[in-house]
């Protein structure tokens, strides 16, 4: 556990890092939602806002007064037990609060915490909750960068956003597979650093012999399974994937774009040529199960990750698994609102493991268990293959 000394500095660094994402924005990019899935930017800050009023000041300091009696109803995201919300998909028809208004909110609520670190001794409970609120700002950072891609890469113009953000790093080093041998090892998170409650209990798994490639599948690779018809053959894909490539008209991974009969992908720092030896990104899981199942091979299981993971250079994609979102042996839920933190989403959802070159610092272990519903494509997301 963090000391309150060392949580200030963490707190006090999440919340410059939120701000500096959207220092690039236009004020008029901060308000659009054009699919269901990207929340405005100012939704980001404001929730994330909310989340620290919500959880930490209206339970543990003293005499707190809200900034403004309707921030829950507009912030709240998926905690029913907190009461009435705005519809998600009308996250972007909310003019108002204005942008100006929400910097305003934070700046009240982050005053407020940084004064109640200052001036109390807090309950190891109240330092837990803070801890998790910096952690989950920290996940909104990762969406914010995502968001913001979507919204800037489904503008005619594609215009960039920041020419400072590297998003595709290359893994200069030979591919070789990594051999691990059957046997009974132990997964989950063992340190006493943070995590969330998805991540504990250590138990044991059976694993067979399996190789599992040290390299995530790059772009060119991943174009010769275009150029092959991949998205033509119905044996390589899984009966719902298969509607989805046909009634999404489904042909390449997502922000690839050909300019006079050459490749290229829409960066953040707007429309490039496509990089042959950059891992290949915003992937969904259906289309890593037909790629794999194109080359003979498989997806590997979240447990086969992170056994073999001290092996790969990870951390530049998150990277689909062959494994269902689902709670390890023993799994206890919290108690109350911040209970329905992970437990909720635990069906219909496939596991990614690592990081990406979106996650923020301090935010990424060999134990994170990330979630994704299959279809969905619009995060850094890769894979990698084993044999």
């Amino acid at each position: 556990m963090l000391s309150q000394s060392e949580l200030l500095h963490l707190f006090k660094e999440t919340r410059k890092d939120s701000e500096n994402i959207c220092s690039f924005l236009e004020t008029e990019d901060y308000v659009v939602q054009p699919i269901v899935d990207v929340s405005p930017p100012k939704w980001h800050l404001g929730h994330t806002t909310w989340f620290f009023e919500e959880f930490v000041l209206k339970k543990y300091a003293e005499d707190h007064t809200l900034f403004d009696e309707n921030t829950a109803f507009v912030f709240n995201s998926y905690y029913e037990s907190v009461g009435e919300k705005v519809v998600r998909t009308d996250r972007g028809n909310l003019s108002r609060p204005t942008v100006a208004w929400i910097y305003k909110y934070r700046e009240y609520v982050t005053t407020e915490i940084i004064r109640l670190l200052k001036n109390n001794t807090l309950s190891n409970e109240a330092l837990d909750v803070m801890e998790i609120g910096c952690h989950h700002e920290k996940q909104h950072q990762e969406l914010l960068y995502a968001d913001i891609k979507y919204i800037l890469g489904n503008n005619p113009l594609m215009p960039e956003y920041n020419q400072q953000f590297e998003e595709n790093p290359v893994q200069d080093f030979e591919r070789e597979w990594v051999d691990v041998t059957e046997g009974i090892y132990e997964i989950g998170h063992t340190s006493e650093d943070f995590c969330y409650d998805n991540e504990l209990g250590v138990h044991k798994i059976y694993l067979h012999d399996f190789s599992i490639s040290n390299k995530l599948v790059t772009n060119s690779e991943y174009m010769e399974f275009v150029e092959a018809g991949g998205y033509d053959d119905v044996l390589l894909w899984h009966a719902e994937a298969w509607d989805w490539v046909n009634t999404n008209e489904i042909k390449t991974p997502f922000y690839w774009h050909k300019v006079e009969n050459k490749w290229h992908q829409y960066t953040l720092g707007g429309l490039k040529p496509l990089n042959p030896d950059a891992p290949v990104t915003h992937i969904s899981y259906y289309e890593a199960f037909a790629y794999a199942q194109w080359k003979g091979m498989r997806l590997p299981t979240e447990q086969e990750w992170e056994i073999a993971q001290k092996h790969f250079d990870w951390g530049s994609r998150w990277e689909w698994t062959e494994s269902a979102y689902s709670p390890y042996p023993n799994y206890q839920k919290a108690d109350g609102a911040l209970g329905e933190y992970n437990g909720k989403f635990m069906v219909n959802q496939k596991v990614l493991r690592g990081a990406s070159v979106a996650t923020s610092s301090k935010h990424s272990r060999y134990t994170y268990r990330n979630f994704f519903h299959p279809q969905l494509r619009w995060q850094f997301t890769g894979f990698r293959l084993v044999k």
